[in-house]
C-alpha cells in the first residue's frame, strides 16, 4: 500500500511540473486581453471629455469613437470564443484567430498530462513490473537469494566476517570469485581454503589457475609450484599438466614443452574438450626449425603438416644427417621461407609464432621484434592470439612495448 501512495504523490508531483507552463501561458493570455480592453475604455472616456470641451469636432469624435469601438468588440470576441473553445469542440468550429486554437491546444495537453501519462504509466507497470511482489529488505534477500550470484556472494561475505576460520566457506567463495572475475578476491579465498582445509588438488588447481590469470596468462614461479603439487597428489591431472606444459613453451624450452603436450594428447581421449588446444601447442611447438640440441620428440613430424612454413618429413629427416654448418645454413633458409610465406599470407598464427622465435633464437633481435610487430597486425593485442604472440615475446627478451602498434 505504501509504494501505491508513494506513486500517487510522484504522479501529482509530475503532473503539476509539466502543466505549470501551461497555466502560466493562459493566464497570460488572460491578463493581456483584459489590459487591452481597459485601455480602449480609457480612450473612449477621453474622447467624450475632448469633444465636450471642443477640443475636437463631432464628425472627428464620432469617427474615433467607432475606430476604439471596432478594437473593443475584437477583444471581447476573443474573450467570448476562447470560453467557448473550453466548452466543447462544436463551439469552436466557427471561430477564427490564433488564440482559439492555442487554448484548445492547451487543454488537449493538460487532458493527456492529467490522464493519459498516469493511465500508459500504470499500464506498463502491471505488464512488465511486479506489483504483487512483498517488500524484501537486504537482509532477507540475502538469506533466500536464489540464482542471483551477487546475493549468493554477499551471504558468504557475511558468514565470513563473522567465522573467518570457516575453510568451507573460503573453499565455496574461491571458484565464484574466480567466474565473476574478482581475481585478488579469488587469490585471497583460495590460500585461507588452503591454509584451512590443507591442499588438494582441486583447490591447488585453482589456486594456479587464478595466479596464471592475474598475471596475463604468465605461468609465475608460484603458479607452476601449485600446478607441480596438484600433479604430485593426483598424477591424472590434465590441467595441472597443461600448465606446466604452457610454463615450459612461455620459457622458451621448445623440445620439453613440445614432449609434454604430446604426453598430453596420449593421455587424453580423442574427443576431450581441450584436444583443440593441446594440438595447437603442439603445432606452434614443432615448428619445424630443427635445435641443434633437441631431442628426437622434436624432430618428429607436426602435429599439423599442412600448415604454411612447417617443412615436410623429407626435409626434417634430412636435417638429422646434417654438419652443424649445414643445418644452421638450413634453418636460415627455411626461417627465410616461412617470412616469405607469410608476407604473402599474413592470416596464419602458428606461423607468426614460429617466425619470431626462431628469428629470437638465431640472435636476430631486430627482425624478431619487426616480425612481431607485423604478426600483431594480423592479430591485434586485443585478441588471444595477440596476447600470446605478446606473452612469448616477453619470454624471449624482445622489447614489446617498441613493437606493441
Amino acid at each position: 500500500m505504501l509504494f501505491w501512495i508513494f506513486s500517487a504523490v510522484l504522479t501529482v508531483f509530475a503532473a503539476v511540473l509539466l502543466l505549470s507552463p501551461l497555466l502560466r501561458a493562459t493566464a497570460r493570455a488572460t491578463r493581456y486581453d483584459d489590459g487591452e480592453a481597459a485601455v480602449y475604455r480609457d480612450q473612449l472616456r477621453e474622447l467624450e471629455r475632448d469633444k465636450a470641451g471642443g477640443l475636437i469636432s463631432a464628425d472627428e469624435a464620432d469617427y474615433a469613437r467607432a475606430e476604439i469601438g471596432r478594437r473593443l468588440l475584437a477583444v471581447a470576441g476573443r474573450a467570448s470564443s476562447e470560453e467557448a473553445s473550453e466548452e466543447g469542440p462544436s463551439s469552436v468550429a466557427g471561430a477564427s484567430g490564433d488564440k482559439p486554437r492555442r487554448r484548445s491546444r492547451y487543454g488537449l495537453s493538460q487532458a493527456f498530462i492529467l490522464l493519459c501519462l498516469p493511465a500508459i504509466g500504470i499500464a506498463g507497470y502491471l505488464e512488465i513490473g511486479s506489483p504483487g511482489t512483498p517488500d524484501a529488505p537486504l537482509a532477507a534477500r540475502i538469506e533466500n537469494p536464489g540464482d542471483d550470484v551477487d546475493l549468493l556472494i554477499a551471504k558468504v561475505e557475511r558468514h565470513l566476517a563473522t567465522a573467518p576460520d570457516d575453510g568451507n566457506g573460503w573453499n565455496v567463495l574461491a571458484p565464484v570469485y574466480f567466474r565473476v572475475g574478482r581475481l585478488d578476491d579469488a587469490e585471497l579465498a583460495y590460500r585461507n581454503a588452503i591454509r584451512l582445509l590443507g591442499p588438494d588438488p582441486e583447490r591447488l588447481n585453482g589456486f594456479g589457475e587464478t595466479l596464471v590469470t592475474r598475471n596475463d596468462g604468465i605461468v609465475t614461479a608460484d603458479a607452476a609450484q601449485a600446478f607441480e603439487a596438484a600433479r604430485k597428489m593426483a598424477p591424472d591431472n590434465p590441467r595441472a599438466d597443461y600448465y606446466l606444459a604452457l610454463a615450459l613453451e612461455q620459457g622458451g624450452r621448445r623440445a620439453e614443452a613440445l614432449a609434454a603436450f604430446q604426453d598430453i594428447a596420449k593421455a587424453s581421449p580423442a574427443n576431450a574438450p581441450w584436444m583443440e588446444l593441446i594440438n595447437r601447442h603442439i603445432a606452434t611447438n614443432s615448428d619445424g626449425v630443427p635445435l641443434a640440441n633437441a631431442p628426437a620428440a622434436a624432430s618428429a613430424e607436426p602435429a599439423n603438416p599442412s600448415a604454411p612454413g612447417n617443412p615436410t618429413a623429407g626435409e626434417i629427416a634430412a636435417a638429422q644427417d646434417m654438419s652443424e654448418g649445414d643445418r644452421s645454413q638450413m634453418i636460415r633458409g627455411m626461417v627465410e621461407s616461412l617470412d616469405q610465406k607469410l608476407k604473402d599470407d599474413p592470416n596464419n598464427f602458428e606461423g607468426w609464432m614460429r617466425l619470431v622465435r626462431s628469428y629470437a633464437m638465431l640472435k636476430e633481435t631486430a627482425r624478431a621484434e619487426a616480425a612481431l610487430k607485423d604478426g600483431l597486425k594480423a592479430f591485434p593485442v586485443e585478441g588471444a592470439e595477440g596476447q600470446q604472440l605478446l606473452a612469448m615475446a616477453r619470454e624471449l627478451g624482445l622489447d614489446v612495448e617498441e613493437v606493441s602498434p
